[in-house]
């Protein structure tokens, strides 16, 4: 792993493509885009079996401070929670999200 991480869309495609959709229904057009680009930084690392969340930026030693929001999105099954400073996404938490599924172990 590079630095700064797998593509996002190249280890979880169908993650990227839920993503983007998600935003595009907020009116989130740009981060839609920049959810093309996003990378795995380090995974939430807490070890509850219901939490597959992951940093998309280098996590933070703080509170992430002025321009921070925090964006639920409405999912079908499970919670999807972005944080987002600025206009980049910084986190995407996904608690009792349906199991993602690494495209790089589905072509051995």
């Amino acid at each position: 792993m590079s630095d700064e991480g797998p593509l996002l869309r190249d280890v979880y495609p169908t993650l990227v493509a839920e993503l983007i959709a998600l935003l595009n229904e907020e009116g989130e057009t740009d981060l839609a885009i920049c959810a093309q680009d996003l990378r795995i930084h380090a995974p939430c690392g807490c070890g509850d079996s219901f939490c597959q969340s992951f940093y998309t930026a280098p996590p933070s030693n703080g509170p992430y401070g002025p321009g921070h929001r925090c964006m639920p999105l409405v999912t079908a099954r499970g919670m999807t929670v972005l944080d987002v400073v600025g206009s980049q996404i910084m986190y995407v938490e996904l608690i009792d999200h349906p199991p993602l599924t690494d495209a790089r172990n589905t072509h051995r």
